[in-house]
């Protein structure tokens, strides 16, 4: 069986071929087929690991923060505290739905991969033609091959011609040829044509088969998911190690073991932050809807965050940089070098020179490209013109329509009677057509026009169309020719000739003695706002790097234009055979390569630590979408198999959409962890509250059902509505280190402080309390209680940025907030203030005197932390 890496030159023998496949033309005898059948296996994609789905739930719940809340679930049903274990579980289940559910999901991708190999083959065994089903296809099998087939294995082509469709594997939507001793890849769709081929690879060994493979590569998991679980273990390690010293202290101090073993349990439910895998959820659900608006779609809710610490942005250049509408820019006709305005496929623009020139002249030479050419131009829908057919063939007649040439029009006028289509080989296509009317040019019963590479056409010109006239093609006109020609690529457009010839018979030779109209040279012009986006990129340290299959003038010249590069940097560019050579693996413009270098610029960003995004839209592009941190697939031009594989699909298949995603990303990393600020300085507070007024021998501070009920409290609404906090700025500052854990030293400062500051005024209330109400320790408690719960509100505000003081982010600016902090106090005072309540947590009511001891002492938490980010601010105006 030949090796997939194996390359058959165009002079090999067909009967080297066969023999090296042990094969004939005739076919393989039913007998051989069975046994290479037993000895290769089914012509079928197989799953590396076979994912059960009862396999993908249990894996949901061997994550450790939620193997945490399994347990402090179960403590608060043992307990009797229903209503929280409710909520914990309710936490649990809504986290394992939504990741079975995308798991599951990434399963599609292989067999979005299998739908596309077709079910049957016609095939030659024991030299008759049968069908049989194509997984019993085997190396050194004869097939048939017509328009219409998909491939069902790699094959050789031994005898005919066929025209291929393989956009399904390459991205490229042009047609390419293949004939004898080319190779033809299981997958791609055969156009026109028939063939007889022998299958070389099947199954797993077929290109198809590699990339079945690597889409099965488990991905590495995101920043947020390896900080979220180091936080969990460091969490659950830490409440235990606490709650048992807290437990011992209490039975020192006297207190009696079931009552100690009650607080004790209640203050580890507290400790765990339960509410942390929903918010991170919301806020990342919320993203999800946020993108959707910036024509981004999160398939995989984690790589939300996952772009927001992304240091390379890895992109194609067409479609995705560039607007995917060639645009015709210069046209060189009758001695004349030409602009041409207007972009993309909307048929404005004008025709400006330096030089004057004649208006006939430029619309003869258009009429040549409009003949020659199978593509047309659609009416508008909702505002946007199409293009039907190639895009370069496309660009002539939309610059045709600025011209006020109708294609329609002009194809009744001269009706194509013959053609011989574009061949990589000729580099070029001639259309012959009759000539209906009489034009002073075209004098003649028919015209052929013809339109391909300069070198190929200008070889077959003897003579040039100028002034209106035709005269002969001297070395002169040819030099000035080929001047045009280099200063048009070297801006990087691409430059077709256009030539025509009269004709008195059709019959006549017309390969010869053409007449030279002139060039066109086109470019697939920028999209808007992609050079913006990429200077916002740059500004907050991401790297663009532009990836493409062009010349590496075109990349250059693209790079230039968005900024990617600068001008006397172009070393920066390395072609896919610099690649292959092991050299210049590191640069920012990557020209001439295909799918499978880009899997190698992942590895190696990747190895330099680097969080990669990378762009794709065909199959081969589908190991590359699932090796990076975030793959993102073209909505529109994109795959079934790339969009199943990545992480986002962009609608709109443009840069500045990723730009967006990247903003909203890193918001959402800020949003969790104000929220870790949040709950982590309550909780640390309720246990130094608890633990050193153990310490000191007092009795607990604050009872059972209450620090429960401060944990749903905190656990509620406030926490919530913190992950739905406007983004400030986001883009303003470099990525975060993805090995950076996620508290900080920033965040550690602000929760040592914050909770030093709760718990200091709670225990100086409760001090005060019991010497105000010796007799009474539900009151000294209910004093306690209430100080804390509004430490935690006005904490809240507190937490909404940790750079910049609420008078500059706006009170107003995030309302959920300002209602989740009103239905809290609400409930508080239900909790203070209904007998059914009070009997529950044993409160008693608060007068107006408690009331200014509360608000004076829990409003110093916002007063200091709000203070100092005004100072903070101040100082660096």
């Amino acid at each position: 069986m030949i090796a997939m890496n194996s390359t058959i030159r165009s002079d090999t023998d067909i009967t080297a071929i066969l023999e090296q496949l042990q094969s004939h033309t005739s076919g393989l005898t039913e007998e051989e087929a069975i046994r290479r059948l037993t000895r290769y296996g089914r012509n079928e994609l197989k799953k590396n690991i076979i994912a059960m789905p009862l396999k993908i739930v249990a894996r949901q719940f061997l994550d450790f923060m939620l193997l945490l809340l399994i347990i402090a679930a179960i403590v608060s049903f043992l307990i009797g505290e229903t209503l929280d274990g409710l909520v914990i579980t309710g936490f649990v289940v809504f986290n394992a739905i939504l990741g079975f559910t995308q798991e599951y999901r990434a399963e599609r991708a292989l067999e979005s991969l299998k739908s596309m190999i077709a079910p049957q083959a016609r095939v030659i065994r024991d030299d008759s033609e049968r069908m049989v089903d194509a997984a019993e296809l085997v190396p050194g099998d004869v097939i048939l091959l017509i328009a219409g087939d998909k491939v069902q294995a790699d094959v050789i082509v031994i005898d005919g011609e066929l025209q291929m469709d393989e956009s399904v594997l390459t991205g490229e939507s042009h047609i390419v040829n293949r004939s004898s001793t080319h190779t033809v890849h299981a997958g791609t769709t055969v156009t026109h044509g028939r063939g007889t081929c022998v299958v070389t690879n099947t199954g797993m060994n077929t290109a198809f088969g590699r990339i079945a493979a690597m889409v099965q590569i488990e991905k590495r998991k995101t920043p947020l998911q390896r900080r979220l679980a180091q936080l969990a273990r460091y969490l659950g390690t830490g409440a235990l190690v606490i709650c048992v010293i807290v437990f011992i202290t209490g039975i020192m101090n006297g207190i009696p073991a079931d009552k100690m073993f009650i607080a004790t349990v209640s203050l580890a439910v507290a400790a765990v932050p339960e509410g942390l895998p929903a918010v991170v959820t919301i806020a990342l659900a919320l993203g999800v809807q946020n993108m959707v608006k910036k024509n981004a779609i999160i398939r995989k809710l984690q790589a939300v965050e996952t772009l927001g610490c992304a240091t390379v942005i890895c992109t194609d250049k067409t479609g995705t940089l560039t607007q995917n509408e060639m645009t015709v820019r210069k046209i060189y006709t009758d001695g004349t070098l030409i602009d041409v305005t207007g972009e993309g496929y909307a048929p404005f623009g004008e025709f400006r020179s330096e030089k004057e020139f004649h208006e006939k002249s430029v619309r003869f030479f258009l009429q040549i490209g409009t003949l020659c050419n199978d593509a047309s131009l659609t009416q508008p829908e909702e505002g946007n013109w199409k293009i039907l057919g190639d895009p370069t063939e496309g660009a002539l007649v939309v610059a045709a329509a600025k011209a006020d040439i109708n294609k329609q029009e002009l194809a009744e006028k001269y009706p194509r009677v013959a053609e011989i289509p574009f061949d990589p080989e000729r580099k070029y296509m001639t259309t012959i057509h009759e000539v209906h009317d009489a034009v002073k040019i075209l004098d003649l019963a028919y015209v052929i026009c013809v339109k391909g590479a300069l070198d190929s056409i200008l070889e077959k010109c003897s003579h040039i169309y100028r002034d209106g006239e035709v005269v002969p093609l001297t070395v002169t006109d040819a030099d000035a020719i080929q001047h045009v020609h280099q200063d048009m690529t070297v801006h990087a457009l691409r430059v077709l000739a256009l030539a025509y010839k009269p004709l008195d018979d059709i019959t006549e030779q017309h390969q010869h003695d053409l007449i030279f109209a002139g060039m066109v040279g086109m470019i697939d012009p920028p999209r808007s706002g992609v050079k913006e986006a990429i200077a916002t990129c740059k500004k907050a340290g991401i790297t663009t790097i532009m990836i493409t299959g062009d010349h590496r003038d075109t990349a250059k010249a693209i790079a230039i234009e968005l900024g990617i590069i600068d001008p006397e940097h172009t070393g920066k560019i390395v072609t896919g055979d610099d690649m292959d050579a092991g050299i210049g693996q590191k640069a920012l413009v990557y020209a001439r390569t295909s799918p499978t270098h880009k899997v190698q610029i992942i590895s190696a960003l990747q190895s330099q630590g680097d969080i990669v995004a990378m762009t794709g839209d065909g199959v081969n592009d589908a190991p590359a979408l699932k090796m990076a941190d975030i793959g993102i697939a073209m909505g529109i031009t994109g795959t079934d198999v790339a969009k199943e594989v990545s992480d986002m699909v962009l609608t709109d298949d443009n840069f500045v959409s990723i730009a967006h995603a990247v903003e909203l990303g890193r918001g959402i990393y800020d949003n969790i962890k104000k929220f870790l600020r949040f709950q982590l300085s309550t909780n640390v507070g309720a246990i130094l509250l608890i633990f050193f007024g153990l310490l000191i021998g007092l009795p607990l501070p604050l009872a059972p059902q209450q620090i429960l009920f401060i944990n749903l409290l905190m656990d509620g609404p406030p926490a919530l509505s913190l992950s739905m906090e406007p983004y400030h700025k986001t883009m303003n500052r470099p990525p975060r280190d993805p090995d950076e854990p996620i508290i900080t030293k920033d965040v550690m400062k602000f929760i040592t402080g914050t909770s030093m500051v709760m718990f200091i005024g709670t225990i100086l209330v409760f001090l005060y309390a019991l010497q105000e109400y010796p007799e009474d320790i539900d009151h000294a408690r209910t004093l306690a209680f209430t100080t804390f719960v509004l430490f935690q509100l006005f904490n809240a505000f507190n937490c909404r940025s940790d750079q910049y003081p609420l008078t500059r982010i706006g009170v107003f600016s995030n309302r959920y907030l300002i209602g989740a902090v009103g239905l809290s106090a609400l409930l508080q005072m239900c909790v203070l203030y209904t007998s059914p309540l009070q009997l529950i947590f044993d409160t008693v009511p608060l007068g107006v005197h408690d009331w200014v001891i509360v608000l004076s002492v829990s409003a110093m938490v916002f007063v200091i932390v709000e203070g100092m980010k005004v100072i903070r601010n101040r100082r660096f105006v």
